[in-house]
């Protein structure tokens, strides 16, 4: 049985996926995320630097879903029929203006997350990606605030005083035993 919404050439459209992550039909992005939430495609990227520290992201305060919060290095959803492995590396280059040096595969994680700040409903399958960023990279104004790498210990002390989207520590706690592989002697 396949799940089918009609859209103008205007509206962003995501693949709705069954639980087993095979694609059921596709969904206008903003309705996806209204409440109760559609089961969706996306992704999730960790790029770090040589010295194993994470890049993170404050997402801008014009964006329409957690504006302003941190987050990992960049998040977002494949087009329909597009790899999430490309989605993943086209969407950092978007968001970083340079594309990830190295990045592989990190599993999936699905999870169905309200966000109480904007009402939307966070209900994903998502694809983890970790890498090496770009050493040189300017970030897109519209899609980011700022930024800045940091060790285990400094992601600790950030999350004690800034607001982090609310899928980070889900897809975070699924990226980690990738992410110590990669990065042995971080302390991740």
């Amino acid at each position: 049985m396949t799940a089918t919404t009609v859209t103008t050439t205007d509206e962003i459209l995501l693949e709705l996926v069954d639980e087993q992550g095979r694609t059921i039909g596709t969904a206008e992005k903003l309705s996806a995320h209204q409440a109760p939430g559609r089961l969706h495609r996306a992704f999730s990227v960790f790029l770090f630097d040589e010295q194993g520290r994470m890049l993170l992201q404050q997402r801008a305060l014009g964006k329409y879903h957690s504006p302003g919060v941190w987050s990992n290095t960049c998040c977002g959803h494949p087009y329909p029929d597009e790899p999430p492995f490309v989605a993943a590396a086209r969407r950092t280059a978007e968001e970083l203006g340079a594309a990830p040096v190295r990045l592989q595969q990190a599993g999936t994680v699905t999870y169905d997350l309200p966000d109480e700040a904007s009402g939307l409903v966070e209900r994903e399958y998502n694809h983890l990606f970790v890498g090496v960023a770009d050493s040189t990279f300017t970030p897109n104004p519209d899609e980011v605030a700022a930024t800045s790498f940091v060790t285990p210990e400094e992601l600790a002390e950030l999350q004690g005083q800034k607001t982090f989207s609310v899928w980070f520590p889900t897809v975070l706690d699924a990226a980690r035993p990738t992410i110590r592989t990669v990065f042995p002697n971080a302390g991740w």
